[in-house]
Order: C-alpha cells, then structure tokens, then sequence
C-alpha cells in the first residue's frame, strides 16, 4: 500500500493475557509514535498498561498499521476497526476484530477464538469490513457476524458462524463441529471437510453467480490462493437454521 506503514513490534514474549480493546484501533492510522504508544490496555493479573509498555513503535502516521510477534494473548485487535488496514505478522488471541464496521484485518498465521464474534452479551459481532486469516481460527469464528466477509485459509473450529445475522465466511480447511447454528440468515462457503449441522436440510446443487465475482475479488485483492476449480465449481446448497428463519446457508463445494 501507498503511504507507507506503522510498525508495532512485541518487546518481549507475553506471560499474561492483554485485553487491547480499549485502544483506539481505528484512530491508529492518523497518530504519531508517541500517540499510539500512550493508548492503553490492560493486562491480566496487573491492571492498566499503555501500548509502548509492551510494543516497540516505529513510523510516521500511515493508512496501515502492522504488528509483528506473537500475539495469541493479546485479546480485542482490531475492536471497532472501521477502516485502513491492520496486519497481524503472527499469530492473534480471541475476539480479534470484535465490533469491526470496516476496513481490514489481515491475520499471518491462527486466531484464536471468536474472531469477528459478538462481545459476550451482545446479539451481533462485526457489522462491516473483512478480515483474513491465513491459519486457522478456533471455536465460534463469525459468531453474531452482522455483515461483512471471513477468510479462513485453513481450519475453523466448532460453531462457526453461530447465530449469524448476515454476511459470509469463506473456510479454505475443514469446518468444525455445528456450523451455522442459529444463524438467521448468512452463508458459509465451506472448501474442505464439512458436516452441515442438525437443523440444515438439503436444497439444490448449483453454481452461485456471486460466489465467482467473490473468489476473483480475494484471489485479486488478498492473495487468497483461489483455484480455477474452486471458480468453477459446483456447491451443496444447505437451507437453515431451520429452527430461526432457515434464510441462511452452508454452501459445500463438490471437488
């Protein structure tokens, strides 16, 4: 991207869980070194903290923000995100991107769990932008997903997309266990292994015009390795939950 980037570099391994959704994620792109270090977090078991505590800064205001090291204990990167984009140069912790309404978020290796979910309480998770993981993301990745689109490049664990309102999520692995429960409308375009759960029945096979413009779009734009099958393919289409509006989808590709 144009204008350069801002550099956030873990100083030392992480020993606590660090809770960074109070940091004013979508304002980043606009502040200096000194700005972004001054925002704070919390750690577990220590209480109040700032971002230069815990992250080396590095560049001058830019409309990219990247984070370098191994950051599956720090929970809420990304929280109300709404444009610009963010970089994750390892691994991420749970709720990444919670609150997310745009821009985007690129994860270089897991997440852990609830990435683009719900807060705990609340009905609807992510209302806008896209993020993608280039490993796996454990259980209940979409859960509450408003709108928006997931990538998943590998495995995603059990209730993926629980209780969707709208939106997609793209899973380039096996899907886990219960897929889709509760969700109200939505789709979940699986390319690797996938039970669809209990309440989904069935529909047609078909080839989906959007899916196409979808997967030309991330080949083009993330680099998302799409292959000319997958563009070509056929899909299982699954109607449900069939116990909420059954509007939603589980789309299955057929190799």
């Amino acid at each position: 991207m144009t204008g350069g980037e801002t550099v956030l570099t873990l100083r030392a391994p992480l020993r606590r869980r660090l809770d960074a959704t109070g940091v004013a994620w979508a304002a980043l792109p606009g502040l200096d070194a000194e700005g972004i270090g001054s925002q704070e977090v919390w750690v577990e078991g220590e209480g109040r903290a700032v971002l230069g505590d815990v992250f080396e800064v590095h560049g001058a205001p830019a409309p990219r923000v990247r984070l370098v090291g191994d950051l599956t204990l720090v929970d809420g990167i990304g929280a109300g995100l709404s444009g610009g984009d963010l970089v994750v140069d390892g691994d991420a912790g749970r709720y990444l991107g919670r609150d997310m309404r745009g821009g985007v978020i690129e994860v270089r290796g897991n997440a852990d769990s609830h990435a683009g979910a719900a807060q705990p309480g609340a009905k609807r998770g992510m209302t806008g932008g896209e993020i993608v993981i280039r490993g796996s993301a454990g259980p209940q990745v979409g859960a509450g997903l408003r709108r928006g689109m997931i990538v998943v490049e590998r495995d995603t664990g059990e209730a993926t997309g629980r209780g969707m309102l709208a939106g997609t999520i793209l899973v380039f692995g096996s899907v886990g266990p219960d897929p889709g429960l509760w969700s109200k409308r939505g789709s979940i375009v699986a390319y690797g292994s996938l039970t669809p759960s209990a309440p989904y029945r069935y529909a047609c096979t078909y080839r989906p015009p959007y899916l196409r413009v979808t997967l030309t779009y991330l080949k083009a734009r993330h680099r998302v390795p799409v292959t000319p099958e997958q563009l070509a393919g056929h899909y299982r289409r699954y109607s449900g939950d069939l116990a909420e509006l059954g509007a939603g989808e589980i789309l299955a590709w057929i190799p």
